[in-house]
């Protein structure tokens, strides 16, 4: 994926056909968004373990909502990674594409269905369902920072080496 954007200085000496002056910007992601990012993640993977930790619940129904939250993760990293392979032309199959998208809906369907049959507080299941989608959200831009910092760092140490 190309990760710099092109800006027309002069648009009239484009329909001239008259070569145009053109600036080059890197899209790396600033350190505020990175911090803000992996901040998010830690926020609400541990507010979420937190809810668990202190819920009035059998040990199994605090396995399954976490085993959840590892679930989810996962798929959203692993679905962010093959959306943007394709983006990029890499490789990928579809199967796994596919089971991407499948195991990252099956993750958020399952914490719909444990929670709707649950026997909490309906804040108690607003509190979960927030947390598991800022963790969700939280790991796909911590990967996309991660991802995109390596990118512009590469492109930049070939740069030096033409």
């Amino acid at each position: 994926m190309n990760y710099q954007t092109t800006v027309s200085v002069d648009e009239k000496t484009e329909k001239k056909d008259v070569k145009k002056e053109i600036k080059i910007f890197d899209q790396k992601p600033t350190p505020a968004f990175i911090g803000a990012s992996w901040f998010a993640l830690l926020i609400g993977m541990t507010s979420y373990c937190i809810g668990l930790w202190n819920a009035d619940m059998q040990l199994n129904e605090k396995g399954y909502y976490f085993t959840i939250l590892l679930f989810g993760l996962f798929s959203v990293i692993s679905l962010q990674k093959a959306v943007r392979d394709k983006l990029e032309n890499i490789p990928i199959t579809e199967v796994y594409y596919g089971i991407s998208w499948f195991t990252t809906v099956a993750s958020i369907v399952l914490l719909v269905i444990g929670l709707w049959n649950a026997d909490l507080f309906l804040s108690e299941k607003g509190f979960y369902g927030m947390a598991f989608t800022l963790s969700l959200f939280a790991s796909i831009a911590v990967q996309k920072n991660i991802r995109d910092v390596g990118y512009i760092d590469r492109s930049r140490d070939e740069d030096k080496k033409c």
